[in-house]
Parts: C-alpha cells; structure tokens; sequence
C-alpha cells in the first residue's frame, strides 16, 4: 500500500485521541472518543467538525469564465456555463461508456472554476482534466491548503463567530471570507444532509481554525465512521460502492444534476462522454434502479448483499452497495440497485444474510429529511 499520507491536520487528531485508519491513502481519523454513535447524533442536533484535506482541490483557469466553463462541459453532462458567479454545483466525470468515473463539486468563483474531487479518484481526475483542457485551461493543482466541513443545524451559529458574514450564504452558495486573518474559500455544502459549510483555508492556518470552533461548546470533531452513517442515511452515494465506472447516471437517480441545457434538445445538448448511453437511458429507461432499502428487524444489511423478489428461489434481483446502522433513524439502513419493475417505494423484498433471507422494503431517499438552508 505504501506509506500514508497525511493531511495537515494529522497532528490536532492525534491530540484528540482519534483512532486512525487508512482511507484512500492517507492516515485518517475513523472516530474519535464520543466514538461513532455519538458523533453521528451530535452533527444531526449540533455541529461537527470534518476533516476532508484528502480530497482533490483544483483551480481552473482560462481567458474568461466563459472559455473555462464550454472547455469544462466536455467532461460533465452539467451546465456549467449557465452556473452564476458565487454559486456551486454537484457534477460528474462520465466515460465513453456513459458509466461515472467520479462525482466532484464545482463552483463559479468569478476568474475561476474551483474543483473538488475525490481523494481516491483525484490523481486520475487531475490527468483527465489536464489531458483535456490543457494549454487552453490551467489546471492548476491545489496542494497547499486543508479542506474542513462543518456540519450540522447549529454550524452557522458557530462559523459566524469568525466570520459573521457566512450566516447570510444559502445553500449551494460559495464565498472568499476572511477568518482569523486569513483568507478561507467557503461553501454552504456538505456530505450529511445537514445545513453546513466546506471551507479550504492554507494548510498553515487549518490547526487555529479548527481549534477555534472545537473550544466552542456546540462543535465535536467527528470521524470517518460517522461521515458514512450521516450520508447513508441522507441517501448520498459514495463513489466506489453506490455508483462507479459501470453506472449511468439514470440508474443512480442522479436525473436532477443533469441540466435541461445538456439533455436532447437544450441548448447544447450532449458534447460530453457517454452521451450516446446517457440521454437514451433518460429517453428509454433504464433496466436497474438506485433505490433506499430499510431492513426489518435490527440487523444490518452491508454491500454485497443480495436481493430477492422472494422468500425462497429465483434469482437476484438486485443488491446492496452500502449499509449499516442509521442512528438518527434508529434501525438499519442501506441503499442498493434492483430491477426497475421492483423499484417503487413499499415494495416488499428479501435480502440474503448468512444464507438465511431476511425482508427488506425498498424506501425513498432520503431516509432522513435534509437541512439545507435554501
């Protein structure tokens, strides 16, 4: 595996008590003394405090905007040039086979487009864009700033001590706000379906921030354990498990990030991989769908498990891609791919765990509400 990396945060964990794990190639924190039940549950009636530093964080640079944004949509089915200043959009690096290669956040920031990848994706991320947008776009590779999140219904509260100016952002807003005498990129995102900001602020200055907000009483630092239960439960796919190389975006239930703009008929329809697969999975349908699965009883449902349209024979008709324990929703949780006949909410179905088969009904996502601040 070679030696992890890590993020410049990587000594404040360790001060914290948190037990460290190897995720993606670096050295992270999994959970820290609250441990992970706890941590959940204090970003959904708190704040938390992530690190995610190992994500992929990447400037793109062109004469105008405009020259950045047409160039962008030859490797996203979104509607980039249409995205106002100050704002930010969920996109997706698609293949010629119309699979996802990656999901990413990118916001307009005026001169600029910033980009954020997945850690385990942004090497062949950062090769894509450079492959395909260079010499006519930089693609200017950010290394020497931390990434946080702060999560939860009370992160307003707390970020505003340091810069007030961020409780009047909406959700899906970005701003360049000064915090502690630095300057700090900020979002109003998250991975946890809570109100909440990203916030990628130098590496030099990440420790004082971050110290700032814990020595607040409403924010706990929260680990990678609780980052997965918080999303599985707020229906949020995780690359690598929920969709990969091999999903269209239909299948995922993505349709909502694909701008009318870029489907048949918009103004620039198409133009960017996996067209052909893509928008004839919009016209036609798709044969699987990505659907929220509740467990009966109290044993978890983990990826990998399959499907069943009944108690006893047949084949699969589907399987899990993530699972667990949803704290706030008291009782396993997971999402996964059936056929599309069997996709409907309430639909009674059986997962096989310990070769035994155990009913499951699919269920819409989110399984818990979100809090976006609109």
């Amino acid at each position: 595996m070679g030696e992890l990396h890590r993020t410049p945060l990587f000594d404040l964990h360790v001060a914290l008590g948190a037990k460290m794990v190897p995720f993606a190639g670096y050295d992270m924190p999994v959970q820290y003394g609250l441990g992970v039940m706890k941590e959940h549950l204090h970003t959904r009636t708190a704040a938390g405090l992530f690190d995610v530093s190992h994500m992929g964080q990447v400037i793109l640079h062109g004469d105008t905007y405009e020259d950045v944004a047409k160039a962008f949509e030859r490797l996203v089915p979104m509607d980039v040039l249409g995205l106002p200043e100050g704002r930010q959009r969920y996109g997706l690096f698609t293949n010629d086979a119309g699979g996802i290669d990656d999901d990413l956040m990118f916001a307009n920031s005026g001169d600029h487009l910033f980009v954020v990848v997945n850690a385990a994706c942004k090497e062949a991320d950062i090769d894509r864009m450079k492959a395909a947008l260079e010499p006519e776009i930089s693609v200017e590779v950010v290394t020497d700033r931390a990434l946080i999140a702060l999560q939860g219904p009370q992160a307003a509260t707390a970020l505003a001590r340091i810069a007030p100016s961020v409780a009047d952002m909406k959700f899906m807003d970005v701003a360049t706000v000064d915090m502690m005498g630095t300057e700090a990129w900020v979002s109003r995102s998250g991975y946890t379906g809570e109100d909440g900001y990203e916030i990628s602020i130098a590496a030099n200055h990440a420790t004082a921030l971050c110290q700032a907000l814990l020595d607040m009483d409403e924010v706990e630092a929260i680990g990678l354990g609780a980052r997965d239960s918080l999303r599985l439960e707020a229906g949020l796919c995780l690359y690598g498990n929920d969709i990969d190389a091999t999903t269209s975006p239909v299948e995922a239930g993505l349709i909502w990030a694909l701008q009318k703009t870029r489907r048949a008929g918009g103004d620039r329809e198409g133009g960017f991989p996996g067209a052909t697969r893509i928008l004839g999975d919009l016209a036609e349908g798709v044969a699987r769908k990505r659907v929220g699965l509740v467990p009966s009883g109290r044993a978890p449902m983990r990826a990998g498990t399959q499907i069943f349209a009944a108690p006893e024979g047949g084949d699969p008709i589907g399987e899990v891609t993530s699972g667990g324990f949803g704290p706030t929703f008291e009782g396993p949780v997971a999402m996964g791919y059936v056929g599309a006949s069997y996709a409907m909410a309430d639909t009674e179905l059986y997962g096989e765990v310990r070769g035994k088969r155990m009913p499951v009904k699919v269920a819409k996502m989110p399984l818990v509400p979100a809090n976006f601040k609109r």
